[in-house]
């Protein structure tokens, strides 16, 4: 005989508490004493009671589900924010929706109307491509207290942030190539109008101020972040009579496809050219050569916007007494690998190598 579903009444009676007991246990289990809460946890497990989150859902007045909106998921790097993201929601009610907004003309008018039909309970967005007209709407939403930024972001937004030290691993990558001996460094950018390509590239910038380096308009190259304009940007290398020593791409997918161009050029990363990329996607350490690259956090990114998230559309009873900024910032650090070597060229200088592998403070 086929076994009925177990009730929330046997529940009740396995445990030996009331019903009302187990539902606590369900919805608020910090109310309950540990020894109640573990003896109908295990009577949840013992009678293989199932809760009916639908309805749990509709007696709540929530969807029980958060929506990210990721710019392009063809792209690795965003596979690892994703998975902290997943991995920390997992831990509650809560499903995962994920929106690639890479061909969608107006996602965040798609957002705000999942708002307004129930279907979400809050919103992280990993993109930062919105209007000055569609981050007002936003803001202006009631929804705004359950929407977080990560990675990406808005210039002049109130809406919370986290995101990597996106200067200070500029910085770093510029000062691990100084202290190689480089001096004619150029830089591959991300694409115009992008918050990340900004803040790689000021930080870049301070960094050769702060060393005396020289620079030219034609060793900062327009990317978009892509294998496709790193490729472009080596061909434009190539037909360069000055050529740089060393190049800062603005992304590993940037510098990958640098070196492909430069080695069917004829150039060896590193003993003629030094590369450096910035995020240290999965792919990173397994290039010919090994890919000297900037670490970002990306787990850290997608957990600690989750969490900061759950703060919002579930705040704690007892209110944070110091609550989180409207910016939370990930470190970053430099990883050395193999496509990073003295500069060419007699006399150079080796002040601040670091082992293959090494990550400095």
């Amino acid at each position: 005989m086929e076994r009925k579903p177990a009730r929330i009444q046997d529940v009740a009676r396995a445990a030996g508490v009331s019903t009302a007991t187990v539902s606590r246990a369900l919805s608020n289990p910090d109310l309950l004493a540990e020894a109640t809460r573990k003896a109908v946890m295990e009577a949840i497990r013992d009678t293989g009671y199932r809760v009916n989150q639908a309805a749990r859902n509709l007696r709540k007045r929530r969807a029980g589900a958060v929506l990210v909106m990721t710019p392009n998921l063809g792209n690795p790097f965003f596979s690892e924010i994703l998975a902290g993201i997943s991995a920390t929601l997992s831990e509650t009610d809560y499903s995962v929706l994920i929106a690639d907004t890479q061909d969608h003309a107006d996602m965040v008018r798609t957002a705000l109307d999942y708002f307004g039909d129930a279907r979400i309970d809050g919103m992280i967005s990993l993109d930062g491509r919105l209007s000055p007209q569609r981050l007002a709407e936003m803001e202006a939403s009631e929804y705004a207290d359950a929407i977080v930024f990560a990675c990406e972001w808005v210039n002049g937004m109130h809406l919370p942030s986290v995101r990597s030290d996106n200067a200070k691993g500029a910085r770093l990558a510029i000062r691990h190539l100084y202290g190689l001996g480089h001096r004619k460094i150029a830089h591959v950018t991300g694409p115009a109008g992008n918050v990340l390509t900004r803040e790689r590239r000021e930080g870049m910038l301070a960094e050769r101020a702060r060393l005396d380096l020289p620079a030219r308009d034609d060793w900062i190259i327009r990317g978009d972040f892509s294998l496709a304009s790193g490729r472009a940007a080596g061909q434009r290398i190539l037909a360069m009579t000055d050529r740089p020593t060393a190049v800062f791409c603005a992304s590993d997918m940037v510098a990958i496809g640098l070196i492909s161009a430069l080695h069917e050029g004829g150039v060896q990363v590193p003993a003629d050219m030094s590369v450096v990329g910035f995020d240290d996607i999965d792919i990173a350490g397994h290039t010919i050569p090994p890919l000297t690259t900037i670490r970002q956090d990306r787990s850290a990114l997608g957990t600690v916007a989750a969490r900061r998230l759950l703060r919002q559309i579930e705040p704690p009873a007892t209110p944070d007494p110091a609550p989180a900024p409207a910016i939370e910032m990930i470190d970053v650090a430099l990883v050395v690998r193999h496509s990073s070597a003295r500069a060419p060229g007699p006399g150079a200088a080796v002040s601040g190598l670091t082992r293959p592998g090494a990550s400095p403070a």
